[in-house]
């Protein structure tokens, strides 16, 4: 059941980027040929005015083929009013952004979604204090709740943590204990970590976990905007730096996840429950949309980089160099799914 939830979330998610493609070249007139969920076979087709909307086989992608535009050759051009290629070089980049734009958007819905459901939070309470921590020396105690960290308000657990590291020196915390607040003093300690890549880091610490309190806050109409742009925002970021990372080798090729990982993850958050598959549903959506903008031909960015070089030239790439550039970007993304796919039948071996 889990797998099967895993590729209709991967359908929906296609769904969503070409319907971003179809909605913005139907927009400047564009005939759109096919709107295919899946790729291979096809399984089922029925045609809406000029276009062909089909089911393949292989349910692992998806495609809109456009009149006067192929992936596969990219000299197979046609100029008709109706054509991508009749279009003005913006008017295409449009086109192409139109597509992780659709991702960006779906993932926003689904972070506002979540906001109006209910965001779970862990509440501020002291679980286990290390024995000669900065917070067993200063008398902090289990079960306490941590009410400000240096006059700043805390509500959930996780910012605990942020104020900890934002401050310099000695902080003063206000507790509740038995119902009466009290005030201690205490100088964190500075340790070395690692970050999500590994990098080395130094944070300020003070010996603390939290207790199992959790709560789920439900935000109103205009916050759960903010939630949604904010959360947003942070995985756009943490996908863009992920890649950062893997390029300059920073992470290693070997954490590469393919599809199996893909699958496999999806279907254990289906298993966790609706909020945790929103929450995975909406950062794969954003990791499509950020991966699309590379600049690799046979991706949309790299048709964005195509377009701007005429854009700045005045004139289009030659065939051949349009030809062999995307033939190049081809063999770039194979290798990247095969290599994603090693992986994979490593981990599952391993």
């Amino acid at each position: 059941m889990g797998i099967i939830v895993a590729l209709l979330v991967l359908s929906v998610l296609i769904f969503f980027h070409e319907l971003g493609h179809f909605t913005a070249a139907r927009f400047f007139g564009v005939q759109v040929d096919i709107f295919s969920i899946g790729f291979g076979k096809r399984l089922w087709t029925k045609k809406i005015g000029k276009t062909e909307w089909s089911l393949s086989a292989i349910p692992l992608g998806g495609y809109i083929k456009m009149k006067g535009q192929d992936d596969i050759d990219p000299t197979l051009k046609s100029f008709d009013e109706d054509s991508y290629n009749a279009k003005k070089p913006w008017q295409r980049i449009i086109i192409l952004l139109a597509g992780p734009f659709a991702n960006f958007l779906l993932a926003f819905l689904l972070y506002l979604a979540i906001a109006y459901m209910g965001v779970p939070k862990l509440l501020p309470y002291v679980g286990d204090v290390t024995q000669d921590s900065p917070a067993y020396q200063a008398g902090l105690q289990k079960e306490d709740k941590i009410l400000q960290i240096n006059g700043v308000t805390i509500k959930y657990w996780e910012e605990i943590g942020e104020q900890i590291n934002a401050s310099k020196g000695e902080i003063t915390l206000t507790i509740e204990r038995e119902r009466h607040s009290k005030t201690l003093i205490l100088v964190p300690k500075v340790i070395e970590d690692k970050n999500i890549f590994g990098e080395k880091i130094t944070r300020r610490i003070i010996g603390i976990s939290p207790m199992p309190k959790q709560t789920e806050v439900v935000y109103g109409f205009t916050e759960g905007f903010k939630y949604a742009w904010d959360e947003t925002v942070k995985s756009s970021t943490l996908i863009f730096q992920s890649v950062q990372k893997l390029l300059t080798g920073v992470v290693g090729a070997d954490k590469l996840g393919g599809i199996i990982t893909i699958v496999d993850v999806t279907a254990q958050a289906s298993h966790a429950g609706i909020l945790a598959l929103f929450f995975f549903t909406a950062l794969i959506s954003v990791n499509l949309g950020v991966l699309n903008l590379l600049p690799i031909p046979a991706l949309d960015g790299g048709h964005i980089m195509f377009n701007l070089y005429e854009i700045v030239r005045g004139k289009a790439p030659s065939d051949n160099a349009m030809y062999y550039t995307t033939l190049a970007g081809w063999a770039i993304l194979i290798g990247l799914m095969m290599l994603g796919l090693y992986n994979d039948i490593n981990r599952l071996m391993g």
